[in-house]
């Protein structure tokens, strides 16, 4: 903690107070200015002086070189001379020179000297002699242009503070009135946890003296984390149509530009327009944008005004006024990589976790974002909540647009379950794709679809097997789509299993019936790695290794695992994929059958949904193997 003084300590000591601020700003442009001016004039006073000549005496120098028709013209001003040679001269051990001076004696004929100038062409000038600049032209040329530039430097940096150089550093924030396009918790579905913790909030910007008359503060600020999709943007627009205050919204990416300090004068402006309209909500999105924790990246100019803008936002939020009304509202979905002074009490006191929505969640999703969809009577919500596991509110309202485009496509007035089922497909597993596969291709993409298939129905712990198609979808030339019963929030290792188990299936097929290797595992090969790893160095889910975190890349301030615990950490996770597929492969040996069954289903109709995939396998479904346990 900084040292606090008495107030009448600190009124004594000029050197702190707003005198002593005003002194330092005056020996900082003197010591500034003055170098300027002296600079400035030397060089004026330089590049304004005559050109150089050299002196040379009237006779019998000069009076020869006239008569050796060296001189090409001259100018003259009482009995001083000025001229220019022919031909460069030296005199008296100096550098040859074309230009030169003299004087005429006064006891000279003058007459004479003009009949010689005449008979040898000599050019007679009616301009004075070179003298150089008068003496406010010196001072106009020599001190004129430092104080122009001073000017216009105290000039740029008052607009700066105030505003910034042609808009720079006015906030881009958009500001959204009650009135425009009011949002309100009514239209925020599935997040009833958050909501209900942003209830204060809104309590308080609509009646802030039932709080202030106890002496409860309200949270300065409010941060929301979560997935991309979650609806964190929509819930914070929610809190200021609820309030009925004006809500500033603004990425944290616009605040930094190229120019240092742009970024720092963007968030005051920001926060001062807040405070004009208070009670007021400003969100900034994307907040580890520019909150990411200091110290990381030193040296570089663009991370210098990242913190700088960062700096900012904490001097602002420090400065807020507890009855002003202005609150904060922040969102991002990298909340562990925010700098631990914008977490601290005082700042964004709050922290609300926005989670991806449960089957009810979604359900009432849908009723949110098919109000202006008329559907036909036999679409299922629930059905399709069920069939949509992981799924945010962004995917949702996705899967909804989609439907809607595809029955206008078709000319149809209503959207049909139909529409629903086919849209969800197309974000999940692609759009089909017009390509003539070859017969050897196609058979063994049916072995491959099968094989996973087949696994996922004989494996305890996975899950359901939805639909098979062998239709090119999207960069795959065939799908399996798995899906479970219920949410699920928490794995065990077998279920973890299962799903390395699962994505094995596909490979495990084609080596089983063709005794050679495809590239049409690359992307199931990338997600059992990704699964056993985290099996290994994240869930401790390895009895050599035990419960050590071994992270994939070492960030600031992490630890970095030895030589011999990556080699250990590489050579479970490799165990693990081994064991799998050596289980994977006994499976489909014992049951070949089965396998040949859902082939030829598969090369007969390229799209089994999960009933025909079971009844082809000779396999009870996920509902009678339910019924009957």
């Amino acid at each position: 903690m900084p040292t606090r003084f008495p107030f009448a300590a600190r009124d004594r000591d000029t050197s702190t107070g707003p005198a002593g601020a005003r002194a330092r700003r005056l020996r900082f442009w003197l010591l500034v200015i003055l170098p300027l001016l002296v600079v400035n004039f030397w060089l004026v006073h330089d590049a304004t002086k005559p050109p150089p000549r050299i002196r040379v005496p009237y006779s019998p120098f000069f009076v020869d070189q006239v008569r050796a028709g060296n001189v090409a013209e001259i100018s003259a001003r009482g009995s001083a001379i000025q001229g220019t040679f022919r031909k460069p001269v030296a005199y008296d051990g100096s550098r040859s020179a074309s230009r030169f001076r003299t004087e005429v004696p006064t006891f000279t004929d003058g007459g004479a000297l003009t009949r010689l100038l005449q008979r040898e062409r000599v050019v007679v000038n009616a301009v004075p002699l070179q003298t150089g600049l008068v003496w406010w032209k010196s001072l106009l040329f020599g001190f004129g242009p430092t104080i122009v530039l001073v000017g216009l430097l105290v000039w740029l940096v008052r607009r700066m503070r105030g505003g910034g150089i042609g808009g720079f550093g006015r906030s881009r924030a958009r500001r959204y009135e009650a009135s425009q396009s009011r949002t309100t918790f009514a239209d925020v579905a599935g997040i009833d946890e958050a909501k209900a913790e942003l209830d204060e909030i809104v309590g308080f910007l609509r009646d802030p003296e039932r709080y202030q008359r106890l002496g409860a503060r309200i949270p300065r600020g409010v941060l929301l984390n979560g997935q991309p999709g979650t609806g964190k943007t929509l819930l914070a627009r929610a809190i200021a149509g609820e309030a009925g205050v004006p809500f500033f919204s603004m990425s944290a990416s616009e605040f930094v530009e190229a120019i240092a300090g742009i970024g720092a004068s963007r968030v005051r402006d920001l926060f001062s327009q807040a405070k004009a309209v208070a009670p007021a909500i400003v969100f900034i999105d994307e907040l580890d944008a520019v909150g990411r924790a200091r110290g990381t990246g030193a040296g570089f100019s663009g991370n210098d005004e990242r913190e700088q803008t960062l700096n900012q936002i904490l001097t602002e939020m420090d400065g807020f006024d507890p009855s002003a009304g202005v609150i904060v509202v922040a969102a991002t979905n990298r909340a562990d990589i925010l700098d631990s002074a914008l977490l601290r009490a005082g700042r964004f006191d709050r922290r609300v976790a926005v989670q991806a929505p449960d089957r009810n969640g979604r359900r009432m999703i849908l009723e949110v974002h098919t109000r202006a969809v008329p559907l036909a009577p036999d679409v299922e919500l629930d059905r399709i909540a069920a069939m949509t596991p992981g799924m945010v509110g962004a995917d949702l309202a996705n899967v909804v647009n989609e439907a809607a485009l595809l029955a206008a496509k078709e000319e149809r007035s209503e959207v049909s379950s139909t529409d629903l089922t086919r849209a969800l497909e197309k974000i999940v597993l692609g759009t089909e794709r017009q390509l003539l596969m070859q017969p050897e291709d196609r058979l063994r993409t049916a072995y491959h679809e099968a094989g996973h298939a087949l696994v996922g129905m004989l494996v305890d712990g996975a899950d359901a097997v939805r639909k098979i198609s062998i239709i090119p979808r999207g960069v795959s030339l065939g799908v399996t789509l798995a899906a479970p019963d219920v949410d699920r929030f928490n794995y065990s290792e077998r279920e973890l299993l299962a799903k390395i188990e699962f994505a094995l299936g596909g490979r495990a097929a084609e080596e089983l019936v063709f005794g050679d290797l495809t590239t049409g595992a690359e992307g199931d090969i990338k997600q059992v790695t990704e699964l056993a790893r985290r099996m290994v160095g994240r869930w401790g889910m390895s009895r050599q290794i035990g419960m050590i975190a071994v992270p994939e890349s070492a960030g600031p301030g992490e630890h970095i695992p030895s030589e011999r615990l990556r080699e250990a950490f590489d050579a479970e996770t490799q165990r693990i994929v081994s064991v799998a597929f050596a289980r994977v492969e006994e499976l489909l040996r014992e049951n070949r059958d089965a396998l040949e069954s859902l082939v030829q289903a598969l090369l007969e109709h390229e799209t089994l949904d999960e009933a025909a995939a079971y009844e082809a396998a000779g396999m009870p479904g996920p509902s009678a193997a339910a019924a009957t346990l």
